[in-house]
């Protein structure tokens, strides 16, 4: 599906802190609109920090009007109060998205990484890192990468849905380039 300017929202879900991105596409060209987070506060029951963030969601779709949301999927620990919180922040998130027709799409952790980095099992400050250079951006890193996982996750989508020509092999990195000129960073 090749759209040729779309608003993507990429949510690193939390049931503390929630990362947020969005990416402007014009023309294979992404670009960063905004990512931060949004803290909840711990002393909160559970159910009142699912508002706040089917709330929070909501805004951020009517302010910046995405076409898409991507969205992180939990990954599977060994504690499972913390899955549990996990899944509850991610379902809130998903279905603010679905409640104004956002189309949703789901990347686990090492598929996003893989996605930007090259690798399923770099560190965030790593995923961090090429996003800024991938994005071409100024700012300083911020306080919590959970902002910049969540760019992450809606860059991967991008790519995903989008970039990389998939038929036939590639015999050198030439072919592979002379295919993909819009991942090319200069």
């Amino acid at each position: 599906m090749q759209v040729n300017d779309q608003v993507i929202l990429g949510i690193d879900p939390g049931s503390n802190i929630m990362g947020y991105g969005l990416i402007h596409v014009k023309d294979k060209h992404p670009s960063l609109i905004k990512m931060d987070v949004l803290k909840l506060n711990k002393n909160d029951s559970q159910l009142l920090r699912m508002k706040h963030i089917f709330h929070f969601t909501l805004q951020l779709i009517e302010e910046y009007l995405p076409d898409i949301m991507a969205i992180e999927a939990p990954f599977f620990g060994k504690n499972v109060q913390s899955m549990l919180k996990l899944g509850r922040a991610q379902g809130t998130a998903i279905a603010a998205a679905l409640y104004k027709d956002i189309p949703v799409f789901e990347y686990s952790p090492k598929k996003i990484k893989q996605s930007i980095t090259g690798r399923g099992s770099a560190s965030k400050e790593q995923l961090s890192s090429m996003l800024y250079r991938i994005l071409d951006i100024k700012e300083e890193l911020p306080c919590y990468l959970d902002a910049t996982d969540a760019l992450g996750v809606a860059l991967c989508h991008y790519y995903q849905s989008n970039a990389i020509v998939t038929s036939g092999k590639y015999n050198n990195w030439e072919s592979f380039i002379s295919k993909n000129t819009d991942r090319i960073i200069k």
